[in-house]
């Protein structure tokens, strides 16, 4: 085989693997759930909660990253991160989030938006910061970094009078 040959072989065999990825990607669902229509701007009903709290709700196309996720469980404290990753618009996953946390009572207190966009939440006796980012392959990935502190549910937070306002 010449030199050339060689390149214009290469070149057809990555043309051929990104094709193939990408129709991959564009076919697969998560969780056996339907797919979104193109330009369906809605995601779709949810699929269940972050870990084991039930007041952070996901969308079903949200899939849990085991490998860069971590909890922690102490007698006064509960928390951890959890990495998820989907296929969902990065500002349609930035509305659901927002929505489905102000309807189980979260309160937003803030909002940051650069190449990523980072989401505060609080609760009297929760925090919940979330980092939305946009990657390769139309995935995205969506970072919860949640603390609950025990002993506050017993006694007035820090964080009490913000939620009043």
């Amino acid at each position: 085989m010449t030199k050339g040959t060689r390149r214009v072989a290469l070149l057809l065999c990555s043309v051929l693997l990104v094709l193939l990825l990408q129709t991959g990607c564009t076919t697969f669902q998560y969780g056996g759930s339907s797919a979104v229509e193109p330009g369906d701007s809605a995601l779709p009903p949810v699929s269940g909660f972050a870990d084991d709290i039930s007041d952070i709700v996901l969308p079903t196309e949200m899939e849990w990253d085991r490998k860069k996720s971590m909890t922690i469980k102490t007698e006064s404290f509960r928390g951890g991160i959890w990495h998820y990753v989907g296929k969902v618009e990065v500002i349609s996953l930035k509305d659901f989030m927002i929505k489905a946390m102000q309807d189980n009572k979260w309160k937003l207190v803030g909002e940051a938006t650069s190449e990523n966009i980072l989401l505060a939440f609080i609760k009297p006796n929760k925090t919940c910061m979330m980092v939305i980012e946009d990657s390769t392959m139309g995935k995205t990935h969506l970072a919860l970094y949640v603390t609950i502190d025990k002993t506050a549910a017993a006694s007035p937070s820090p964080f009490a009078e913000v939620l009043r306002n």
